[in-house]
């Protein structure tokens, strides 16, 4: 799960898709194409969002996005087509590209809808954002759990 500084959305995809599958199965991770905030929480406004939702991110630490994380992971899920460009610049081949999509693509075949950035939006957009994001990991957490690498 990608954004931009790894506070916000991706953390909260993170916890949404690692509530929903089982750990000894899968790993769920996130990151930031940015370097802003390594090694800090989430937002705090994120934790409330998903503490309300009955997950715990207080305990993530962001991260930056590295080419690494082509051989380590084998979905990557962008929140929007900025970060999607981003991740993409880093891809070493045609393999590691074909693992990352836009994770509403999920919900949105093939319409490339960002899930907007909540940081600077309105009171309510880290709760929109959760209700997206949960809705794209239903979809996900299904097909893992039917097909899982």
């Amino acid at each position: 799960m990608v954004c931009l500084g790894n506070i916000c959305r991706s953390p909260l995809a993170e916890g949404i898709l690692a509530s929903k599958l089982s750990s000894d199965h899968f790993t769920v991770d996130s990151a930031g194409t940015g370097n802003y905030h390594i090694g800090k929480k989430p937002d705090s406004r994120s934790i409330q969002v998903a503490q309300l939702n009955g997950i715990d991110i207080s305990k993530q630490k962001a991260r930056q996005f590295t080419a690494q994380d082509f051989d380590d992971y084998d979905y990557i899920f962008a929140m929007d087509g900025s970060n999607l460009q981003n991740i993409l610049a880093l891809a070493p081949n045609l393999k590691a590209k074909e693992k990352v999509t836009l994770i509403l693509n999920e919900l949105f075949e093939n319409e490339n809808v960002d899930v907007p950035d909540p940081y600077f939006g309105l009171e309510n957009g880290f709760e929109i954002v959760y209700n997206m994001l949960d809705e794209a990991c239903e979809v996900i957490a299904k097909k893992l759990k039917n097909n899982p690498k």
